[in-house]
This record gives structure tokens, sequence and C-alpha cells, in this order.
């Protein structure tokens, strides 16, 4: 029952009723949109017990497969430092060494996935991909962890859990449902942006070796000297960009459901190797208030007229997996996995992942997943780890004292290696609050995104979108026709008219605004396909 405001204990500090959300030690939570930071743009504290104990229950929600990105496909190869960022030396802004020498090959191995669904389920739902590189590198492994889009639907970590359980299936039913996608979405709208993406051809890539990938995240580079850039990561395919729509996805499902990873692993058992050019774009350190977005925010792109693309690599893949469950399936990545050079920015999505990624892989694959072939380092490892599941050496360097698994000591044990490079030490001053970030426009990108569609990807993204919203309670339409209203008046008209059309054209006129019909994003015709298995199943006796 809800509480009295004017019977409230003047010891109390909030007001909770029997609909509050509380963490499972029975707080009550009061700010579920930020974690704590310091100032709104960051950085994140460790002291984040409501975020954590969140996200670490989630890490944790499935067993054994991935929550997300369950499905997907693997192969190695090798990145091809050209030495240079653009036309500049890259020890300007850099100090990792893969990049420094001209043609200098780092082994690498790249896991492709989508996101939501489960391990088997096919490669032509509408959903991002993930792109993910582990780069094998003399100082160690750097993961690169991303999508093939360059945004993402949240600016927050917070939110990740709430976001991913909205776009999973139905709790009862089992069945992914529109409503509860649009519903997040829509109370969301930082997340517009994201799903005129998702919702456009670009939400479902043709396969892997045609689609682009993206760090996503802002991450920083470290030079020499200790002077740090902000730096965004983007990978362009040598093979070009392909896209489909839904009834090309329709069409290519009902033949093959694995026709991505068997294209990939099909052209590189030909000698076709897959290939990509990495580029960065480059951006002083700093809140950059001259920008009407912040830099930090990965619900926004940054314009490559005022920041262009570097190319700094390229990277080709001409080796299968031997083992796939050895190699894609256990494969683990973490964005915390950095190497000198390079560093965390204070993107709050990206402090965030950097606790999640690699707490999901200790609960996945063990304790000491590292330890796994495809995930140790191609270089010396001594730790003074001990123990946990499945381990089954020890990190331990040549000719040290077995009996010393701690640091210091004088008893023959590790040490700390000498740091040469100066040390990166941003300043960082502010209060801890639980905020936004204060410049969150979150339409303007939108719109630009809907202006540069070709003519065919805005009809698509517009029926894409009525024919899911029209099964969504009016609340909802409301809000995302606002949405779409503010990032573009033909974006906005047109979605207007397609949902009004859509009501007179559909047979009960109560189906209109209600989900009874529950699917696949875009999947359309999801319900006719349960009536059709009814009516066109071929009648049999038992035996």
């Amino acid at each position: 029952m809800e509480k009295d405001p004017s019977n409230q204990s003047k010891y109390e500090t909030n007001i909770e009723n029997d609909n509050s959300l509380t963490n499972r030690q029975g707080h009550p939570i009061t700010n579920n949109q930020n974690i704590r930071t310091v100032g709104n743009r960051g950085p994140a504290t460790l002291e984040n017990y409501d975020f954590i104990e969140k996200i670490s229950h989630f890490d944790r929600e499935k067993v054994p497969e991935r929550i997300v990105h369950a499905r997907g496909a693997g192969a190695h190869g090798y990145f091809e430092a050209y030495g240079t960022v653009g036309d500049e030396p890259v020890s300007k802004y850099t100090r990792a060494k893969l990049f420094q020498e001209k043609g200098k090959q780092t082994p690498v191995f790249v896991r492709f996935s989508t996101v939501v669904h489960g391990l088997h389920s096919p490669e032509t739902v509408r959903d991002p991909r993930g792109f993910a590189v582990k780069f094998y590198t003399e100082d160690g492994n750097w993961d690169l962890v991303g999508n093939n889009l360059k945004i993402f639907f949240i600016r927050d970590a917070m939110k990740f859990p709430d976001m991913i359980h909205a776009f999973r299936p139905d709790p009862v039913t089992n069945i992914q449902d529109s409503r509860r996608f649009f519903d997040f979405c829509a109370n969301s709208p930082e997340s517009f942006h994201m799903v005129t993406l998702v919702y456009s051809p670009w939400g479902i890539p043709a396969n892997y070796r045609m689609m682009q990938g993206s760090g996503v995240n802002t991450y920083k580079w470290v030079n020499q000297e200790g002077k740090a850039v902000l730096v965004k990561y983007h990978w362009e395919p040598k093979q070009g960009i392909k896209n489909l729509t839904v009834k090309e996805a329709e069409a290519i499902q009902a033949k093959n459901f694995n026709h991505a990873t068997q294209d990939l692993y099909e052209a590189i058992e030909r000698g076709d190797y897959p290939e990509w050019e990495l580029f960065v774009q480059i951006m002083e350190d700093g809140p950059h208030p001259e920008l009407d977005f912040d830099p930090l925010d990965d619900t926004k792109l940054w314009p490559n007229d005022k920041f262009p693309w570097l190319p700094v690599g390229r990277m080709v893949l001409n080796k299968n997996p031997e083992n796939y469950f050895n190699e894609v399936e256990q494969v683990a990545f973490g964005t915390g996995v950095l190497v000198d050079g390079l560093d965390f920015s204070d993107d709050k999505m990206l402090q965030g992942r950097t606790f999640s990624y690699s707490d999901t892989q200790r609960y996945r694959v063990g304790a000491n997943y590292l330890q796994l072939p495809i995930n140790a380092a191609k270089k010396r490892v001594a730790t003074n780890q001990e123990g946990g599941q499945l381990r089954y050496y020890n990190d331990k360097a040549p000719g040290q004292n077995l009996h010393v698994n701690y640091e210091p000591s004088s008893m023959g044990g590790l040490t700390e290696a000498e740091q040469t490079g100066k040390e990166y030490t941003p300043h960082v001053e502010g209060n801890l609050v639980r905020e936004s970030i204060d410049r969150n426009d979150n339409t303007k990108q939108a719109g630009e995104t809907y202006r540069s569609f070709e003519q065919w990807e805005k009809d698509e993204l517009i029926n894409n979108l009525v024919n899911d919203l029209a099964l969504c309670p009016k609340v909802i339409q409301d809000k995302m026709m606002a949405l779409a209203d503010e990032a573009d008046e033909e974006y906005g008209r047109r979605l207007r008219e397609g949902l009004a059309e859509k009501a007179k054209s559909m047979n009960n006129k109560e189906e209109f605004g209600q989900d009874f019909n529950p699917h696949p994003l875009g999947a359309k015709e999801a319900s006719q396909a349960v009536d059709d298995a009814v009516n066109k199943g071929h009648d049999a006796d038992p035996y």
C-alpha cells in the first residue's frame, strides 16, 4: 500500500510502496537510470553497489550459454599495421606496440554473432551483430569488443539488464514481443537513433563478411609522454556492405538458417579471405562543450566531416577453427582487456561493460577461462592466482620460488615490471552524482540518419516500424511518433500515416494496439505461420 506523504516520518528519506523497486537486500532503488559518477560525464566509481548487484546477477542468468551474443561464428587471422594514423606517425597518439611498425602482423581471432537470440537461432533475425576481435599482441591480449552498428540503445550501463530483458522473449510465453521492445524504447528516448538503424535494412546484414564493425564506445590512446586522446574504432569490409529487406531475409531463412556461418566458413576454405580496414576517429581529450553532443555518449556518432576516419591497419581472416566449441564457443572477450598505450574513457556504458564482460566469462567458462588456448596470451604469463574451477597449470615464471604466491617478497617471488612510458594520469574532480549527461538530444542524429537513407531504405524502415507498432498500445505508439516527429518531419509524418492506414486495414479493428501476435522483431506474418501449421498440416493415422 502506498504511503501517505503527509504521514511520512521525518527520518524517512524516500517513499516506498508495494510496487517500488528494491535490490535483493530489500533496499529501495531510487535511481534505476544512472550509475554513480564523478560529475554527469564520469568516471564511474567502484562503490556502485546497486549497479554491481544488478549487473553481476544479470551476468549469471543463463547457464552455460552466453546471455547475449549466443549465436556466433569465428575465424583466425592477422592484423597488419600501417605504422601511421592517416598521414602521421601513429606514435604521436599511442605507444601501443602493435600499431608502431609498418607491416607488423599480430595474430587475431574474431567472433561474429547475433545479440538477443539463442545458440541455434536463425542468422536472418533483425538484431545488431557482434563484432569482437582478440589481438594476441606481444604485450598480451587486447580485446576490441563491438557491434556492426556504430551506436547503441542506451548510454548508461545501469539500464543494460532491463534493455536485454525487454528485447529477449517474454518470461511467460517465451516469445519475443514487439510490445515489450517498444515499451522499453519509447520510455528510453535515447534509443531512438538505434531503433531507426535496427528497423531499417541495416538491422539485417546479408552476412558477416559484408558488414561493418565498430568499437561503439569511446576509448583513449596514450602516447609515450602520457598524453591521451579520445578515439573511436571502425572496421570497414573490403568485400563491400550488403543488407537485407524482411522479405529477402525470410526467403533465405526458409532455405538455410545457418547461412552467415556457412558463408564465412566456405569463403575462407576456398581462399577468398575476408578483409577489413581499421579506421580511427581522434578527438582531443575533454568534454568539448562546443559540440551539441557529448563525445562519451555511445548513442551518438562523431561526424566524420569534423573527425575524419583515419586508416591504421587491415585485418585478414585466413583460417577456420579446428573445433567450434573449443574456439568459437569458449572464446571470451572483455572490454577491459587493453594493452599499454590503450586506455578507457569515462564512457559510462564502457565502464559498466568492463566489469560485466569479464565477470560473465568467469561465471560462464570458469575462473580459469584465460588458461584455455583460445583465450590465453601468446606470450609469457606469470601470476600469483591460485585454485579455481578447471585450473590445470600454474602461471609461474622459470626459477620462481613456488612457495611464494604473493607480492612483495624477498624470497624469490614475482616482482613488478618497470614502466618506461609516462603514466597517464587524468584529472578527475566533481561531486558523486546519479545523473544523465547533460547534452542528451535524443533525436537529432536519428533525423540525420533517416535523411541519409536511400528511398528503399526509408520505405523498409517505415513499413517495419508500422507493422510492429500497430500491435502496441496507443501510449507507446504516441511516444514513438513524437520521437519521429522530433527527428524529421517526413519521418514522423510517414510513420503517423502508416499507422493510420494500418488501423483501417486490420481485419479485427480491436487488434490494433493490442499485441495478440507476439513475434520476432519485424516478422509480421508470424501469427499466420501458426495458423498455417494447423490448416496446412497433413492428417496422419497413429502407428
